[in-house]
């Protein structure tokens, strides 16, 4: 995995409605992480359970690195006002 760390460091804004979107974003690879790994006891084949296990562990992290993300960026005012003009 690869964390962008310097977000912080180079003084990395985003907008509200990307925040907003990203938090979206999150809260549905939460919930989606949560019902697919509902189905894992569902599952008989070895295989199966191998590979939905992954896929939540990848749901989970996406979501962990989009949360990273949020936190170590700023975000822009919803309205911004140019000064000296």
């Amino acid at each position: 995995m690869i964390y962008d760390s310097d977000c912080v460091e180079e003084g990395f804004e985003i907008s509200f409605r990307f925040r907003r979107t990203l938090e979206e974003r999150i809260a549905r690879l939460e919930s989606d992480a949560d019902c697919d790994e509902g189905l894992i006891e569902r599952l008989d084949n070895a295989d199966h359970v191998r590979r939905q296990r992954r896929l939540v562990a990848a749901e989970r992290a996406e979501a962990l690195r989009m949360r990273i993300f949020l936190d170590r960026c700023a975000t822009r005012g919803q309205w911004t006002v140019n000064s000296g003009q």
